[in-house]
């Protein structure tokens, strides 16, 4: 990761990561972890499990409350993307609360005017519970639980089909005011009328999410943008655009455990190898036939 530029990218992106360049999840790493990410689950109130906010949030109830919110929703989506734990009744209880609070948000009239003025800022109204990237990670990889609340997931493509609005706002966390990282208010590819995009990482990592929920056809943005990707690609099926000088790269820090696989290099392949893999999947997710040359 370091020789990417990412440090620090704490337990839950270091497990994704690894997930994603094929580490097995049943070896000592991921059982170690396994232990954290489940206590995250089962609410336990260790305040050491608050991680880096266990300090700053001491004293203040509002903000270890955020914390703990976010910290099992990012368990879940880490566990849940192992694979390996989509039948334990654990993180499928996990999964049923997330998705049922994030229901009850979409249907509440806090959806339609989620902002309110702060301390003189723009922020979002903190009994609002919008789904977030881990809350959607999660669901992309449970698939039992997406059978189980289809009517749900059916909204939640609804919602994605809207987009996300652009006026800066800030996440009131108890006695903070904290920038939006994770909270999803829309749809955040931010696509123009023929599909183009500007963070090719991140549209990656939306798209397949988006194929693993089944939505990618009933929203217009995202349905642009990966038939965009797809006439990019050449003949032999690896993404070709013109004037691709550059690894793409994202300033989003949400992809840093998907985006790149492929390690440093200086051939200039490595600019196609991962979007090229990405693509090759999305499309075998959906059921497009897929020629491996």
């Amino acid at each position: 990761m370091k020789a990417l530029g990412v440090t620090e990218t704490g337990t839950v992106y270091q497990y994704r990561r690894m997930i994603e360049l094929g580490w097995p999840a049943d070896q000592r790493p991921f059982r170690l972890a396994d232990r954290v990410l489940f206590r995250l689950l089962s609410r336990d109130q260790d305040p050491t499990l608050l991680a880096e906010f266990h300090r700053p949030a001491k004293n203040d109830p509002g903000l270890a409350a955020w914390a703990r919110s976010m910290g099992r929703q990012a368990a879940s989506a880490a566990l849940a993307r192992a694979g390996s734990h989509a039948e334990d009744p654990r993180l499928r209880g996990a999964g049923h609360r997330i998705a049922s609070d994030i229901s009850q948000y979409l249907r509440s009239d806090v959806a339609a005017k989620p902002f309110k003025k702060a301390r003189g800022k723009t922020v979002l109204e903190p009994t609002a519970y919008p789904p977030t990237i881990f809350a959607v990670e999660m669901l992309a990889f449970l698939p039992a639980v997406q059978r189980e609340r289809a009517g749900f997931i059916e909204r939640l493509g609804q919602y994605f089909a809207s987009p996300a609005p652009r006026r800066a706002f800030f996440i009131q966390a108890g006695t903070k005011l904290l920038k939006p990282m994770f909270e999803l208010l829309g749809d955040p590819l931010r696509a123009d009328a023929q599909g183009r995009v500007t963070d090719v990482p991140f549209a990656l990592y939306w798209l397949e999410l988006l194929a693993r929920l089944g939505l990618i056809r009933q929203l217009p943005s995202a349905s642009r943008t990966l038939a965009r990707l797809f006439r990019e690609c050449d003949e032999q099926g690896i993404w070709s655009p013109r004037n691709l000088r550059a690894m793409p790269k994202s300033a989003n820090p949400l992809t840093a455990h998907f985006f790149p696989l492929e390690g440093p290099g200086k051939s200039p392949a490595q600019r196609q190898t991962d979007a090229t893999f990405r693509l090759g999947l999305i499309a075998r997710i959906m059921g497009i036939p897929v020629e491996v040359v």
